[in-house]
């Protein structure tokens, strides 16, 4: 992604000031994957890079970075952007078997060494996989969004019609070629991908078809009807303004104000987008109705259709938020029109760029002024984000 985004801008790669990028599941050899990446990339090792992880909104946190670093007069010029390579996780032995291996690593005769490795048992190379759950409550991600769903009442139907659009939406967009921000990739040993390959509409009843995923057998969160992993990496150019038209640049969009929140990660732990929207739309002294494109992170379809309950509802703004009234659900002809995270798929650390991108985008095309970017994440957390349309 660093490479496409030199192409593309062509910008001189001594110029950078700063490089931060998202990940979620850490590579050991490289914890730093910014740095790392950069190098490999061929920018300036005088180019100072540091990795932040913050769940699904962890390429939105490199941005806002990136902007608060451009605000204080630290840096012009940033790169943000994230990454995620779910076809191929750490997978962890035990604790038996690591804490095995550490103490064979020290000792010193060869009885000591016979004597530990003696000790050990079959269940101690059982793996320890990554698991899309949350450490406080043990929980599973899925879960969580099929209790959210009940909660607010969202039939099976609803969700498998609202992953159906999802993938329609996305497929029509792909086929306008309106997804043009996709790098072709050479896969090592398999084919060049390029364009993102998980955009599948089905037909409702073959969605039907399928069992519940998580909460069984009356569940109804499923795999058609959740965002699916996938490998992924995204990047984004910042700059203060002054330095983009010094330098003869003419920018897509100004990132004007964002927000992050938490709250309760049991039992609203995917309704970050609720709490997150009515906040940075007060700091940015705008209303629902001044928004022309909103982009929201699909996590479940389920999740998707409870934010949109929840900012629909007084009784909830009142007694969960402290607020007088409810935000309002932003229409849905101005949501997610491109597809998103249900069909085009999910890297973790990826995926908050792409919303903010495809927000300037749609902007451009669709004729609109100011874009809503929001997303809910692991830990109860949530971000939204201003877009705004430079002016053309």
């Amino acid at each position: 992604s660093f490479r496409g985004l030199l192409t593309r801008t062509s910008v001189p790669k001594d110029v950078v000031d700063y490089i931060v990028y998202g990940t979620v599941i850490q590579e050991v050899k490289t914890s730093n994957v910014a740095r790392e990446a950069a190098l490999g990339a061929g920018f300036s090792d005088k180019t100072p890079a540091h990795t932040v992880t913050m769940a699904c909104i962890s390429s939105n946190q490199a941005m806002t970075t990136g902007v608060g670093m451009i605000a204080a007069g630290q840096c012009d010029v940033v790169v943000a952007g994230g990454v995620e390579l779910m076809s191929d996780v750490p997978i962890r032995h035990s604790r038996k078997m690591r804490k095995t291996m550490l103490t064979l690593n020290r000792a010193k005769t060869l009885g000591q060494k016979l004597s530990l490795i003696s000790k050990i048992r079959p269940d101690y190379f059982a793996p320890e996989l990554p698991a899309v759950a949350e450490f406080s409550t043990s929980e599973t991600m899925g879960h969580s969004a099929d209790r959210l769903a009940a909660a607010f009442g969202i039939s099976r139907l609803e969700q498998d019609e609202y992953a159906l659009r999802s993938h329609t939406l996305a497929k029509k967009a792909q086929d306008e070629g309106l997804l043009q921000d996709v790098v072709p990739f050479k896969v090592p040993g398999k084919d060049t991908v390029t364009k993102d390959n998980g955009i599948r509409p089905s037909s409702m009843e073959q969605m039907g078809k399928l069992k519940p995923a998580f909460v069984k057998p009356y569940g109804t969160v499923t795999a058609a009807n959740s965002s699916f992993l996938t490998d992924g990496a995204s990047a984004i150019l910042i700059m203060s303004e002054e330095k983009a038209l010094a330098m003869g640049y003419k920018p897509k969009a100004y990132l004007r104000d964002f927000v992050y929140v938490s709250q309760d990660p049991k039992d609203q732990l995917l309704l970050g987008p609720t709490y997150a929207t009515p906040k940075v739309l007060e700091k940015a002294g705008l209303s629902l109705s001044d928004i022309d494109v909103f982009e929201f992170h699909e996590a479940f379809a389920g999740q998707i259709l409870a934010n949109l309950k929840a900012m629909d509802s007084d009784w909830f703004a009142q007694n969960y938020m402290g607020r007088k009234s409810k935000v309002g659900a932003p229409p849905l002809d101005k949501f997610n029109n491109w597809g998103g995270s249900l069909s085009l798929g999910h890297p973790f650390g990826a995926t908050g760029c792409r919303l903010v991108i495809t927000a300037a985008h749609r902007l451009k095309k669709e004729g609109g002024q100011y874009g809503l970017v929001a997303a809910c994440a692991a830990g109860g957390q949530g971000h939204a984000m201003i877009v705004e349309l430079y002016p053309q």
